[in-house]
Parts: C-alpha cells; sequence; structure tokens
C-alpha cells in the first residue's frame, strides 16, 4: 500500500504544485521519489511529530495541501493536540498518513501496534478517515483525499498487500465498495483485512452460504445506506477490523442502533488490553480469529445461533 500511495502521490504533484510532503524522519526507502522529484516541496523535521504537524497546519493555512507520513502511531497520537487544535479545529488541509497500520509491524512489539487510531481519529472534528483494504484502493483513497479540502487520515499498511480488486472500482470518501452480493450474512471490512474476507467469503459461499461483502474503506463518515440495506437484506453482520475496541464494530453499531435496524451483529476486532506476545502479524491475527478460518467460524456460528 505505501508503495501505491508514493506512487500516486508523486503524480498528483506534478500537476499540483501545492501539494507538500513533511515526514519525521521515517520512510527511508520509500519517500525518496517525491523528495528526489519535488526537493521544494519536501521537509524532513526529524523526530518532531508535533513540530511536523504544526509546521503542516501553517502551510495549509498558507494555501498548500500538506501531506504528514510516519509510521503508526507516531503521526498520530505523538501529536493527537496539535492534529485536534492545529488542524481540524480550522479545517486545514492536512493529511495525516499513517503506515503500518494495525499489527504490520507486529515483531516490534505495543509501541508500534497500530491498534487505537480508527477510534480516535473518528471522533476529531472535520476529519476524514480512510483505510484502504488493498493497493488498488490505496491509490484512489490517495486521489480521493487530494481532491478533498479539509483534514483526513489515511491508514495504510506496510508493504506486500496483495491486490483484492479485478477491476479498478468506483471510490468516493464515504461510500463503500460492494465487492461481492449475497443474502445470508455481510461481511464488513476495513483496511488491509480485505484479502482474507474475500477469502472467507469465497469458502462460505462453496459450502452453501450467500455472504455480501462491503470493503469500508471509510470509517469516517460512514456509509449508512449501504449498511442499512445489507442489514436489512441479510439480517446477519460480522465486521472485520486489525484494530481494537472504538473502531469499525462501533461505527457500525451506532448506525444500526440509531436507525432501529434489527440484524444479528459480531465483531472480530483485537482485544482492549495490549499484545505483549512477540510474533509475526499473521500469527498475532490468528489469535485474535482475524484469519480466513477465523472469519468463517464466525459467520457460521452467528448464523447458527438462534435468534432471542
Amino acid at each position: 500500500m505505501r508503495t501505491a500511495f508514493i506512487k500516486t502521490l508523486c503524480e498528483l504533484a506534478a500537476t499540483d504544485a501545492r501539494i507538500w510532503l513533511l515526514t519525521a524522519d521515517l520512510g527511508y526507502s520509500v519517500l525518496e521519489p517525491f523528495f528526489q522529484q519535488f526537493p521544494g516541496r519536501y521537509v524532513n523535521v526529524g523526530v518532531a511529530e508535533q513540530n511536523m504537524t504544526g509546521i503542516a497546519a501553517g502551510l495549509a493555512m498558507s494555501g498548500k495541501t500538506v501531506f504528514t507520513y510516519s509510521i503508526a502511531n507516531f503521526p498520530t497520537m505523538r501529536c493527537l493536540e496539535q492534529i485536534r487544535n492545529d488542524v481540524c479545529y480550522h479545517n486545514a488541509d492536512v493529511k495525516v498518513v499513517a503506515v503500518g497500520g494495525g499489527l504490520s509491524y507486529a515483531s516490534l512489539g505495543y509501541t508500534h501496534h497500530g491498534v487505537e487510531d480508527l477510534a480516535i481519529m473518528r471522533v476529531l472534528p472535520n476529519m476524514n478517515v480512510i483505510a484502504p483494504g488493498d493497493p488498488v484502493e490505496a491509490r484512489l483513497a490517495t486521489q480521493a483525499i487530494a481532491r478533498h479540502v479539509g483534514p483526513c487520515y489515511l491508514r495504510l499498511g506496510k508493504a506486500g498487500e496483495p491486490i483484492v480488486h479485478k477491476t479498478t472500482p468506483v471510490f468516493e470518501i464515504g461510500k463503500a465498495i460492494l465487492l461481492r452480493d449475497g443474502s445470508d450474512v455481510m461481511l464488513v471490512s476495513t483496511g488491509a483485512m480485505l484479502q482474507d474476507v474475500a477469502l472467507a467469503a469465497e469458502q462460505l459461499a462453496a459450502s452453501g452460504v450467500s455472504p455480501l461483502v462491503l470493503s469500508m474503506p471509510t470509517v469516517q463518515p460512514l456509509d449508512e445506506p449501504a449498511l442499512i440495506a445489507g442489514a436489512r437484506r441479510t439480517g446477519h453482520i460480522v465486521t472485520i477490523e486489525e484494530h481494537g475496541p472504538g473502531g469499525l464494530a462501533d461505527a457500525v453499531a451506532e448506525v444500526l442502533l440509531r436507525h432501529g435496524v434489527h440484524a444479528r451483529f459480531r465483531s472480530l476486532c483485537l482485544n482492549r488490553t495490549p499484545i505483549i506476545t512477540a510474533g509475526s502479524q499473521t500469527a498475532l491475527r490468528s489469535t485474535f480469529g482475524l484469519s480466513v478460518e477465523g472469519i468463517c467460524k464466525a459467520a457460521r456460528a452467528l448464523l447458527a445461533d438462534p435468534a432471542p
């Protein structure tokens, strides 16, 4: 995803002189193409994320479209006050980009686990929260947030995420992408879980279950009509996210409750307790049911559970 992001950002910057890129001494082997092509619009501020966000807000106030970039928690929670007060409060045209969302940097421990970011960023004023599911969505999301005037948060995986979309979908901030139509259970995915969700849907379909799959790259604002329609059609919902409480599942539940939509609901996500076990991203995902097998198991259990 990060490769798709920087390639797309370079393409956009070539035709829009307002685009700047700031980093807090991270992004080596990734950001060089931008620096080489646009050295006058690239700033490495050093390990100073709060300063980076303040500079970005100032540049945005002078008419620039500014992207900030760092790993997981660093461009978000380390400078949350500056994002809230300098960027969101002023509706500044700053795009916060976090690479390594979820457990992408699993082996580096909890300090590098981006597992609260969706919850925190989605409650900020004026902030659009976007977590693409594959490199295709990452490219389209980068284009979309560059066009959008105002704060955006772009949550990327690390590298090597597979392409899920066989054709280029229509991408719009605030809109879900229908990956597969179905009538028995709706699988709602955000971020890099998309491939496993798609594979799980294939296995469910092969066993006689008809899954409806929504890729939900925008967590805020959420595509309420798509969720309501899918919930009413299937009556069963499983949300899948590489994130802890407060993210996609809570956002979906809020929509269902507010609109009085009754559906059986299951959330696949991480626990609130920090993960202290060392391991690969795949291994840690599996621990919490964030795998093809775990998704199939959750969907079948939900369908088999008798209504109260």
